[in-house]
């Protein structure tokens, strides 16, 4: 679920100082373009939405919910939005940041 060679890279690369903050505006981010793509009933922003959540989750070693946002994106490029589980894909995130949350301190 989380890639965390990554997470110790991200925490080398940044620092300790600022790895709590860098993890605090991901996770920010994350929720608020959650929000949007609950919002989005049309569904006509979530290829563009589930690109940004891909980055954001990869960058931060979130690798279950990266390929979820992947898949997803891949299908709204090819028209098939409506057929993207945004229940499998926002229990990813919740699921991923709670492992993260509790295994952090193990692995920095």
């Amino acid at each position: 679920m989380i890639d965390w060679p990554r997470v110790t890279q991200l925490h080398d690369e940044v620092g300790a100082e600022d790895f709590g903050e860098v993890v605090e505006i991901f996770l920010e981010e994350v929720d608020e373009v959650i929000a949007r793509v609950r919002a989005d009933t049309g569904r006509a922003d979530l290829e563009r939405n589930l690109h940004f959540l891909k980055g954001s989750a990869l960058s931060l070693g979130f690798q279950e919910f990266s390929k979820l946002c992947q898949d997803g994106e891949r299908a709204s490029a090819a028209g098939q939005a409506e057929t993207v589980d945004l229940d499998q894909i926002i229990g990813s995130f919740h699921a991923s940041r709670s492992e993260f949350q509790a295994r952090l301190t193990q692995h920095i």
